[in-house]
Parts: structure tokens; C-alpha cells; sequence
């Protein structure tokens, strides 16, 4: 197991129940709302796979499946990093959902989003999907959920059958 100074543990639990909170409040919020779905984001899609969400938006089967897996991965994945409870793989399946987010609307200079605030304007490749990926990385390099999280009672007990 790797060691941590206190001030390091301290900032990547910090960090890890941060983010877990970010995809937990975002995944009720849309698992809550009876009329959400990724159809409008899909269809502003942006970039060089925008014909592909497109595609998903399209079908309504497809769509189903994507407003199921976007809204139960994001809970699935805040509540593994808050608890701690396989909290690698939820650190990946954020990276992976991110990184959809990030293709569907790169942050490139002149990209016309509806779904991009006024005040936000063009991050010109580096947006807030990119540096939460980052986060995440980084906590998956630097796990802490053995120590402070479930996974150490799992793993724990896994290790002594």
C-alpha cells in the first residue's frame, strides 16, 4: 500500500469526494427530472464524432440507452468515489464519460454551442471535462480508498479469505 503524508491524503480524499459529489448531484438531478434527456446536447454535438451522437439522438432506442447509462453511471460512478467503494473503477468510468462529453463538444476556438454559457466563451482545448479527467487520472494513479473508503474493508477481507 502506498504511504501519504497526512496534507497529501487529506487533499486527494478532498479531491476524490469533490468529484464523487460533481457525478452523484448531477446523476440525481437528471435521474430526478421525468423530462431529461441527452437529446439536445446530442444533437448540438460539435467536432469530428458529432455525426455519431448525432446518430444516438436519432434513435430512440439508442437514446433510451444513453439517457439510462448517462443518468446511472453518473450516480453508480459519485457514489463509488465518495464511498471509496471501487473507487479505480469509478475513477475510469468517469474518465470514459468525460471523455464522451469532451468529444461531443470539444472546446475548440469558434465552436457554437447552446449548451456553452455566454460568459464562458472558448476555453481553446482545455474545458472543465478535461481537467476533472485529469482529477480523475490522478486519483486513480494516487489511490486513497483502501485507506479511507470501503474498498480497504473489501480488499481487506478479499486478501484474508
Amino acid at each position: 500500500m502506498q504511504t501519504y503524508s497526512k496534507i497529501q491524503t487529506f487533499w486527494l480524499v478532498a479531491l476524490r469526494m469533490a468529484i464523487g459529489w460533481h457525478f452523484l448531484y448531477e446523476g440525481i438531478a437528471k435521474a430526478l427530472s421525468p423530462k431529461w434527456t441527452a437529446a439536445g446536447y446530442l444533437m448540438d454535438s460539435q467536432g469530428w464524432f458529432a455525426s455519431m451522437f448525432r446518430w444516438m439522438a436519432g434513435s430512440e432506442t439508442t437514446l433510451g440507452i444513453v439517457d439510462f447509462c448517462n443518468e446511472w453511471g453518473l450516480v453508480l460512478i459519485g457514489l463509488g468515489l465518495i464511498a471509496g467503494c471501487m473507487a479505480r473503477a469509478a475513477s475510469i468510468g468517469g474518465i470514459v464519460l468525460l471523455g464522451f462529453y469532451f468529444l461531443s463538444h470539444p472546446p475548440f476556438i469558434g465552436s457554437e454551442s447552446m449548451f456553452m454559457l455566454p460568459r464562458e466563451g472558448s476555453y481553446m482545448w482545455i474545458d472543465r471535462n478535461l481537467i476533472e479527467i485529469a482529477a480523475l487520472a490522478l486519483l486513480y494513479v494516487f489511490p486513497t480508498s483502501r485507506r479511507f473508503g470501503l474498498d480497504g474493508y473489501i480488499f481487506k477481507k478479499k486478501n484474508n479469505v
